[in-house]
């Protein structure tokens, strides 16, 4: 369900406060879980609170009554819009029909009452004696608004519930086409079917971000993310599996590289229906332990409330606290990697809070017998003592994790044992793999130690939620790795294998760009600043950024449509080859560019990339028309229709990238990527019809 009932008092659909005996102010009971439903409320709540907690003066003046009748016909008319628009949900969705059309009753009668009610303009007239306006019967108008507000919020509700059906629809679709792909067993079929299967993916993750935009509670925000995280970035190596498998069916490293996509993939799917129709399987909590920053957030919540209520807490309930406390620091204290001295300081403020904890309580048992002035004060100095000794020990836990985060982040900026992996892979050196295989396990277990650590001085409730999404990627792509190292090292020579490879350290890799991105969020949220997402160095508003990240996601699909077309081709030096896997690779960068990743950092490295792309495409241009020469009139006319549909888009990009747009960044870039994006869709048509007609010849 979107709603539940809210506590008295609670988040309800919204409420206005006026003061006195005609003040209205209202709650739906039902709880708002979207900002869309919320926006829609809050300008009718509004409107109804102005009309119902104006002054009750005795002169009505010609203006008040114009202005209480324009109010009472704009939330009359503004309801009629809305009914309808609700009827037509209604009609579309026949399983909600009746309880939207019987919201949509209501609300339009509580409509008609309010304007009726506010029909004031003939109060002048003699014959308007015994007329029930807003002014005899305020009574009235407060319940159809009641009436109103409660109406049209279960109409938004149950117009979000249709929302949740469309994405659960969508999932069921992915899902559905996801199982046909794990059973395929020729490569046109894949082909075909992972056509199928981008072109699903792509509304899923539409629908999906819109709801991420739309929630109001920044944990679920930030859970819905990670799991559309996954969903991208294991796309790209479904893609590579899935051919690597068909390649070499009979490899058992390929078999486990694949099989362990598609189940984090069936994981990250669950876990969006989890979210958005708030289910928890098997009463699964939200996070796996409370961090130790979340837990001394409390202790210190419940020593200051000592200094107002003495019989408050039982000392034995404060020393099971801080020793629950102490004990989850032993992350810290047990950690291999904690420096010598940090773990000296954690054991010796440790030790420090045990005694003032001690100290505390003989002085509270005192000010509970004696209540002078003297112990008093000293209440409230233990009470200050120990406040100080926990902030020392969050300092002290802060530097350990981010120390051996920024470490951990510059011993990895080379990317040494990734590198040294892909050699082994084509050289097929067996003993090479199995040592680099256990450097790759050993800075995994280290990464996710570190997020782990990360994860308790992360401050908030959304980082620790991104700090577990990061701890498990760590976990999951360090094993994938290795599989994808040892498919290529058993077969050295296959061009598959290696791009498979290649696409799962590039996950690897962004994950420590996020890394990065996760630690400076965590100090800014330390240091008192509310860190806001760090995100493009060119694109800096986050409107903008979720706008092009959508456009972004089409073309990342594009370029492994292109890949799969160009896997074909048994001459793999074929110019048109050449040129259409160096656009396939630029466009990739640029799907990178619009999730804040990969080479280009810049928009003048996007530009440059974007002239490069255009260029590149009219060179493959004259080499599809050079080949188009060796055809039947037939077969070259078909091929012509192709070409001159994608020499003009080529021009067209020219054209917008020699543009000047003043102080128009994105309205630029949009109008790149959509250009780019045409261009790639009509390459792999191409490449497509090349291919076949090269077989025919």
């Amino acid at each position: 369900m979107a709603a539940s009932p809210s506590p008295a008092g609670g988040g309800g659909a919204g409420a206005a406060h006026g003061s006195g005996p005609s003040s209205f102010a209202f709650d739906s009971g039902l709880e708002i879980k979207t900002r869309s439903v919320e926006q829609t409320l809050l300008p009718l709540v509004s409107q109804i609170t102005t009309l119902i907690n104006h002054k009750d003066n005795t002169k009505k003046s010609d203006k008040t009554r114009q202005a209480i009748q324009r109010v009472g016909q704009a939330v009359n008319l503004a309801v009629g819009r809305f009914v309808k628009v609700g009827e037509a949900i209604a009609n579309e969705n026949w399983d909600l029909k009746e309880e939207i059309n019987i919201a949509c009753i209501e609300a339009k009668q509580a409509g008609e009452t309010i304007a009726a009610l506010t029909d004031v303009s003939s109060l002048n007239r003699p014959e308007s004696d015994g007329q029930i306006t807003i002014f005899t019967d305020k009574t009235g108008v407060i319940k159809a608004a009641r009436l109103l507000l409660s109406s049209v919020t279960r109409v938004l509700l149950l117009a979000d519930r249709v929302v949740i059906k469309q994405i659960i629809r969508s999932r069921n679709k992915v899902l559905a086409t996801m199982e046909r792909l794990e059973k395929v067993n020729s490569f046109q079929e894949f082909v075909q079917i992972f056509s199928q299967f981008g072109n699903e993916m792509v509304e899923f993750a539409h629908l999906t971000g819109d709801r991420q935009n739309d929630l109001k509670d920044e944990k679920k925000k930030a859970k819905m993310a990670a799991a559309r995280s996954v969903l991208e970035k294991c796309t790209m190596m479904l893609l590579t599996a899935s051919k690597t498998c068909l390649r070499h069916p009979n490899c058992e490293s390929a078999h486990k590289n694949k099989e362990g996509v598609f189940d984090r993939m069936k994981v990250a799917l669950d876990k969006v229906i989890e979210i958005v129709t708030e289910c928890k399987p098997n009463g699964e909590s939200d996070i796996s332990s409370i961090s130790v920053f979340t837990g001394i957030k409390e202790f210190k919540m419940n020593i200051e409330t000592l200094r107002e209520n003495l019989c408050f807490q039982s000392k034995e309930t404060l020393s099971a606290m801080l020793e629950a406390l102490l004990e989850r620091m032993e992350d810290f204290t047990d950690c291999a990697y904690t420096s010598h001295e940090h773990r000296e300081r954690i054991l010796e403020l440790s030790a420090q809070a045990r005694m003032e904890l001690q100290q505390l309580v003989s002085v509270w048992i005192q000010a509970q017998s004696r209540k002078t002035k003297s112990i008093a004060e000293e209440l409230e100095l233990t009470i200050l003592k120990i406040s100080h000794n926990l902030n020392e020990l969050k300092k002290e836990l802060h530097s350990t994790a981010a120390q051996l985060a920024a470490d951990l982040l510059k011993y990895h900026a080379d990317h040494v044992v990734l590198k040294a992996l892909k050699l082994t892979g084509v050289e097929g050196n067996l003993e090479g793999l199995a040592e680099y295989a256990c450097k790759l396990s050993e800075q995994k277990e280290r990464l996710v130690e570190t997020c782990r650590l990360l994860r308790h001085v992360s401050g908030t409730e959304p980082l620790e939620i991104t700090c577990l999404h990061a701890e498990e990627t760590f976990q999951v792509t360090g094993q994938q790795i290795i599989s994808a190292a040892e498919t290529l090292t058993l077969h050295p020579s296959s061009k598959i294998a290696k791009e498979n490879l290649d696409v799962f350290c590039e996950a690897w890799e962004s994950q420590i760009s996020d890394m990065s991105t996760l630690l400076r969020e965590i100090n800014d949220v330390f240091e008192g600043r509310r860190g806001e997402k760090y995100g493009y160095l060119s694109l800096p508003k986050p409107m903008e950024q979720a706008k092009i990240a959508k456009l972004g996601l089409r073309l990342g699909l594009l370029t492994s449509d292109a890949n799969c077309e160009i896997g074909k081709w048994e001459d793999q030096e074929n110019e048109m080859v050449l040129y259409g896997r160096n656009m396939s690779s630029m466009a990739y960068s640029l799907y990178l560019f619009t999730r804040g990743e990969g080479p280009l950092k810049t928009y003048q490295d996007l530009i440059h990339q974007l002239e490069v792309f255009a260029e590149e495409g009219l060179k493959l241009a004259s080499s599809v028309q050079a080949f188009s020469k060796q055809l039947k009139d037939d077969d070259k006319l078909m091929l012509l229709l192709e070409i001159n549909k994608f020499v003009p888009l080529c021009h067209q990009l020219q054209t917008i990238i020699k543009t000047p747009l003043q102080n128009q960044v994105f309205l630029k870039v949009d109008k790149c990527i959509t250009k780019a994006r045409s261009m790639m869709a009509v390459l792999v048509q191409l490449l497509s019809l090349c291919y076949k007609l090269l077989k025919k010849l």
